[in-house]
């Protein structure tokens, strides 16, 4: 991949927007602010990019950074066999990005999954409600400030009683 050429159409369309373009291992990183990150995933895919192979998030808690959350997306080029990784951060004061579904479908998912357990939520995302937790559930426990024991939630489903017990099914 030619990162000059990259780096510079990225940083004349988006100067305001892209803290940082690395590359390591022929794979580059684009780190930039949340606000844009549509029109970004969107230029890399006009420019080859289209498939999204992943979307998941990290939370910096403990790990400083720009901000609370960083929205992780992995991009594929399959004409070109390249492959790109954009890091969105994300307030945890507003936890909130705009949905990419639009370009992925497989974005969806991804999305629900990432709002589910990390409570960032995906602006004009056509269905974003829980996917793995009961809608009931409260907090999100991929966040590094849930505790490690959860909040006693699982006590009330048969299932694990029994199991704790040794009556397995």
């Amino acid at each position: 991949m030619d990162l000059s050429d990259l780096t510079t159409r990225l940083q004349e369309k988006f100067p305001d927007t892209v803290l940082e373009v690395s590359e390591e291992n022929d794979e580059v990183t684009l780190q930039l602010k949340g606000s844009s990150i549509l029109e970004i995933l969107s230029f890399l895919k006009a420019d080859g990019f289209n498939f999204l192979a992943d979307l998941t998030a990290v939370d910096n808690l403990t790990l400083g950074g720009n901000e609370r959350f960083t929205v992780v997306y992995h991009l594929l080029s399959h004409e070109r066999v390249e492959r790109i990784v954009v890091k969105a951060y994300v307030s945890e004061e507003k936890p909130l990005l705009p949905s990419v579904e639009s370009l992925w479908k497989t974005a969806d998912w991804q999305e629900r999954e990432v709002y589910d357990l990390f409570g960032i939520e995906f602006e004009s995302h056509p269905n974003l409600i829980r996917i793995m937790n009961p809608d009931e559930f409260n907090g999100y426990p991929l966040r590094k400030d849930f505790p490690r024991q959860g909040r006693g939630e699982r006590k009330d489903f048969p299932i694990v009683e029994r199991m704790t017990r040794g009556d397995r099914e």
